[in-house]
C-alpha cells in the first residue's frame, strides 16, 4: 500500500502508476467529498434514531466539584472523530495509535503511516485505500497556494512576535476566501452546510505548512525567503522540506507527529473551541483560529517547552562529567514537587496509564537515536518519575504524556526554536479539528449554549 510521488506521476510499488493534473474547483471530482456524500445520510440515519429512541436517557451527572474543576469528565458533547479512554488512550474512528501505524497508507521505504490517509480515516470512519489515500494527498496538493496577500502579510511581521500569534493572523487572512462565509450570505441550503464547510477544511489543512514553513524560516533563519513547494512530494515531507529539513528520518519524524497530535476528542480547549466557535455557523478559519488560541495557552500547546526548560534545567543544576544516578534524578524531582511545582510531562486530565503518544515516540527514539543524551535523560526519568509522584503527590496518573517525550526528538534532528513547536501541533491539530467540524454541519448540530451558575446559586439550590 506504499507509495510516492515523482514528477507529476505517482509510481506505487506494485509498479502501476498514473497521472494527476494538478487544477481543482468546487465541482471537480473529490474521492473523498464522494466518499462523504455517501456516508454522512447513514450517519444522520443512525443520531435520528439514537436522538429518537434515547434523548431523555442520562449520559453522567455533574457534581459540584467537577463544575468547579473545569467541567473535567462531564459527558455533555458530541465529538465523532475520536474518542479518549482512560487505559489506552486515544482511538481514531475506533483504532488506537499502534493499529493506524500497522493499517494506514505509508510512504515508500517509510514506516509511520500518511497524515492523508489518517485524514481520510477521520473524515470517513473508514480506512482509505491505496487509491483512496493518493487522492487525498493530490487533493491537498491541488489545494495548497496561499494567496500573495497572505504572504507579504506574513512578511510584515516582525521576528520577536510569537509564531503562535502568527500563524493566527496567518489564518486569519485566508478568511477572506471562505466559501462557506459566502455560501452562506448566499443563502445555502442548510443541508449543504457540510459541503462548503469541507471546502474551507479542506483549503486550510493543505495550506496551513506554507504558512507555518514561512514563519518559522522569516523567524529563525538568516534567509528569511519565502519557502517553495515541492509537489512531488506528500503533505508531511513537503513541509519538512519547506522547512529546510532533508533527511528521510525528519520526513519520517514529521509523519508521525502530524498523525498523533492530530486529534484528543472534544473536550480539550483547541478542538472544543473549535467546535464551539464553529457552533454559531462561523466558518472553519474563524473557528481553526479560535482553537489555535487555545492551543496556545502553556497549560496546553506550550507543555512540551515546559519539558524541555525542565530537562535543560536538570542538566545545568546536576553534575555533566558522568552519568547521573536515580537517586539524584529522584532527589531533584522531589524538590520540585516540594517547591509547589509541576514536573513537566507528566500526568493528564483523563489518562490514568502512559500515554501511548509517548509510547510511539519512544519507539521511534530507540530505533533511530538510542544513544542521543537527552533521550536518554528522558528514558530514565520515565524509570523515575512515577515511583516519585506516586509517594510524593496526590496525582492519579503519574504516567507521562506525549509532551514528555516530543520537544526531544524535534532537539535532535535540529529544530531547536522552542517557540514554534506549537506550531506543529497546530497544524497537525487540523486534521482532528477540521474533520470534526465537518461532521458538524453535516449533521446538523446546533448552537452550544451550556447553562452556568453562580457560587450564591449553588449555595441556594445544592443540598449538603
Amino acid at each position: 500500500m506504499s507509495f510516492i510521488k515523482l514528477s507529476s506521476r505517482l509510481v506505487l510499488k506494485n509498479g502501476v502508476s498514473k497521472v494527476y493534473i494538478f487544477q481543482r474547483n468546487l465541482t471537480t471530482q473529490s474521492l473523498l467529498k464522494d466518499k462523504l456524500r455517501e456516508v454522512i445520510p447513514i450517519e444522520i440515519a443512525k443520531v435520528n434514531k439514537v436522538k429518537t429512541e434515547l434523548s431523555e436517557k442520562v449520559l453522567g451527572n455533574c457534581t459540584v466539584s467537577q463544575a468547579y474543576g473545569g467541567m473535567r469528565d462531564v459527558k455533555s458533547m458530541i465529538y465523532e472523530t475520536s474518542l479518549l479512554d482512560k487505559e489506552e488512550g486515544i482511538r481514531f474512528r475506533g483504532l488506537t495509535i499502534p493499529e493506524c501505524q500497522q493499517q494506514l497508507t505509508k510512504a515508500n521505504s517509510g514506516q509511520e503511516p500518511l497524515p492523508e490517509a489518517l485524514l481520510w480515516l477521520l473524515m470517513t470512519g473508514q480506512i482509505p485505500t491505496n487509491q483512496q489515500t493518493e487522492s487525498v494527498v493530490n487533493e491537498l496538493r491541488s489545494r495548497s497556494q496561499i494567496p500573495n496577500e497572505t504572504i507579504k502579510l506574513l512578511s510584515s511581521l516582525p521576528k520577536e512576535m510569537h509564531p503562535m500569534t502568527q500563524l493566527v493572523i496567518g489564518v486569519m487572512s485566508l478568511q477572506t476566501h471562505s466559501k462557506f462565509a459566502k455560501a452562506y450570505q448566499n443563502g445555502v441550503n442548510k443541508k449543504e452546510y457540510w459541503e462548503y464547510t469541507y471546502e474551507d477544511s479542506m483549503d486550510l489543512i493543505a495550506r496551513l505548512p506554507a504558512i507555518a514553513s514561512q514563519i518559522y524560516v522569516q523567524t529563525y533563519k538568516t534567509s528569511g525567503a519565502v519557502p517553495q513547494s515541492n509537489s512531488t512530494l506528500d503533505w508531511s515531507a513537503n513541509f519538512a522540506r519547506m522547512m529546510g529539513y532533508n533527511t528521510h528520518q525528519f520526513d519520517e519524524l514529521m509523519r508521525l507527529y502530524l498523525v498523533i497530535h492530530s486529534d484528543h476528542e472534544g473536550g480539550n480547549v483547541s478542538a472544543h473551541a473549535t467546535h464551539l466557535v464553529g457552533s454559531a455557523l462561523s466558518d472553519p478559519y474563524l473557528s481553526f483560529a479560535a482553537g489555535m488560541n487555545g492551543l496556545a495557552g502553556p497549560l496546553h500547546g506550550l507543555a512540551n517547552q515546559e519539558v524541555l526548560r525542565w530537562l535543560y534545567f536538570l542538566k545545568q543544576k546536576l553534575p555533566t562529567d558522568r552519568e547521573l544516578s536515580n537517586e539524584e534524578l529522584a532527589n531533584v524531582v522531589i524538590e520540585t514537587i516540594r517547591a509547589g511545582q509541576v514536573v513537566p510531562g507528566y500526568g493528564h486530565a483523563v489518562l490514568r496509564k502512559t500515554d501511548p503518544r509517548y509510547t510511539v515516540q519512544r519507539e521511534f527514539a530507540l530505533k533511530h537515536l538510542p544513544d542521543y543524551p537527552l533521550f536518554k535523560l528522558v528514558s530514565q526519568l520515565y524509570e523515575i518519575i512515577p515511583k516519585v509522584l506516586t509517594e510524593h503527590s496526590r496525582t492519579k496518573n503519574p504516567w507521562p504524556n506525549v509532551d514528555a517525550h516530543s520537544g526531544v526528538l524535534l532537539q535532535y534532528y535540529g529544530m531547536t526554536e522552542e517557540n514554534f513547536y506549537t506550531v506543529l501541533f497546530g497544524v497537525s491539530r487540523a486534521l482532528g479539528v477540521l474533520s470534526n467540524l465537518v461532521w458538524s454541519r453535516a449533521l446538523g448540530f446546533p448552537l452550544e449554549r451550556p447553562k452556568s451558575v453562580t457560587t450564591e446559586w449553588v449555595i441556594k439550590n445544592v443540598t449538603p
